[in-house]
């Protein structure tokens, strides 16, 4: 022991979303504990900033730094940390143990915060919609479940994970009922991609950084939650109902990254996404993993069918393809949707964009080496959205095939003809999920009566 007197202190590892929650809901008011620094890897632009005093509470006068992750082993031995807490997801189990590594190795100890301490009970039933990787179909499933919801004549709130890139105090709760707020709130590309394709259907998102403050502001106004999540993470709510979806295209990553393992571990209903693109041995390797770490969960195969609003633009067309963005970088995938689709309407080449890439789009590249010939909706700031429309200007193509959920068209210039790429949920067996979210509801409903 060091003999040292005082509050503990603390550095929070995390990416500007579950970091910023964790401090929130346990650290914020505890004079036992000071929360020195939270580090940031994955997304541009947030190191160098501060937590704001607004946010932080009384205990934090100043506020609270943010700093690049490669900086934590000198922060821990300046600043004597005690305790540095890993607050990010959708890394591999054994790349959470290398950070663990460097915080060790230099004196602290690491720790991981559960369910238990951080998730907010709400008045009224929570389903949640989790997956144990970034670019599952958690989204289209969302919008699934939330249709379903409308059709019990229930009122519904969908809390979204957070993605608080720009002015954190301003976005400390945030409601989108229109793509005026969207436009009020300077959501980023990646925020339009989730929030975009709810409104359309009619339903109201609330996101942001002070989620018990959220959870007040939805309940107030609606009979269910839907929480939409982010990545691979678990929720930030106690969950009444938790479906939990799987890859059909990644066989084994359910069990290899975190908290995705812990997600599937928790999980009421578990889907297969994308048995209609996925072969049929790997949607059994899945079952069977999913059998063996939750022999409970309700099991649930689902298609992801691919829609093409413009084939014509393509078939025989040279094209430039626009993936979801998170999906094709720290998801891991060399291609989605877009690409897909692309080759099935026939056209004649899919121009790999690298030769043209501008600025923060060829560091996108140059940090994501897996990614295959498409680009990445990249678009957390304005530079980024001015480097995508100039890649997209450079590239001698056709037709631009645009595959994120976000109406990027609309915020940036683009001289080529545009196609637009949608997917949705869609059953492919026995149960189905509408069966099974029935089934919560009666019983729930039944529960109240009783």
């Amino acid at each position: 022991m060091s003999g040292r007197t005082g509050p503990r202190r603390v550095i929070i590892m995390g990416a500007a979303g579950r970091d910023f929650h964790n401090f929130n809901i346990v650290f914020r008011d505890d004079p036992r504990t000071r929360v020195v620094a939270f580090t940031a890897a994955q997304i541009p632009g947030i190191s160098g900033r501060r937590y704001p005093v607004s946010l932080a509470g009384s205990l934090y006068s100043d506020g609270i730094p943010i700093v690049g992750e490669s900086e934590i082993e000198s922060l821990i031995k300046r600043e004597s940390i005690d305790s540095v807490i890993f607050a990010y997801s959708d890394l591999l189990h054994a790349d959470v143990m290398h950070r663990a590594s460097r915080v060790l190795a230099a004196g602290a100890d690491f720790s991981l915060l559960g369910p238990r301490a951080t998730q907010i009970p709400a008045k009224v039933p929570v389903i949640a919609v989790s997956a144990v990787r970034t670019g599952a179909g958690k989204s289209q499933t969302a919008r699934y479940v939330a249709r379903h919801l409308r059709t019990r004549r229930l009122r519904i709130a969908v809390l979204r994970h957070p993605m608080p890139y720009g002015d954190l105090a301003a976005q400390a709760v945030q409601r989108f009922a229109s793509a005026d707020d969207l436009s009020a709130g300077r959501c980023t590309v990646e925020e339009r991609e989730e929030y975009e394709p709810h409104i359309a259907e009619g339903n109201v998102v609330f996101a942001g950084v002070d989620y018990e403050a959220i959870v007040r502001a939805a309940e107030a106004d609606a009979d269910v939650i839907l929480w939409d999540g982010g990545n691979n993470d678990f929720p930030f709510l106690v969950t009444d109902f938790h479906i939990v979806l799987a890859d059909g295209l990644r066989p084994g990553h359910e069990t290899a990254y975190h908290p995705g393992e812990a997600c599937l571990r928790m999980a009421d209903v578990v889907v297969i996404a994308k048995t209609d693109a996925a072969l049929l041995e790997d949607v059994q390797a899945i079952a069977a993993n999913v059998r063996e770490v939750n022999p409970c969960a309700s099991l649930v195969y689902a298609a992801s069918p691919v829609r093409l609003d413009k084939p014509d633009l393509v078939r025989g067309k040279v094209v430039a393809v626009v993936e979801d963005g998170p999906t094709i970088t720290h998801g891991g995938m060399a291609s989605g949707a877009g690409f897909a689709a692309a080759r099935q309407a026939g056209a004649k080449a899919i121009l790999d964009p690298r030769p043209f890439a501008q600025l923060s789009i060829a560091a996108a590249f140059a940090a994501y080496p897996h990614v295959g010939p498409v680009l990445p909706a990249m678009g957390y700031s304005e530079p980024q959205l001015d480097d995508l429309a100039a890649t997209l200007a450079a590239m001698p193509v056709d037709t631009v095939l645009l595959a994120t959920p976000a109406r990027i068209e609309r915020l940036i210039s683009i001289r080529q003809p545009v196609a637009r790429v949608t997917y949705e949920y869609a059953d492919s067996g026995k149960p189905t999920l509408s069966e099974l979210i029935d089934c919560f509801l009666d019983a729930k409903i039944s529960g109240k009566e009783d």
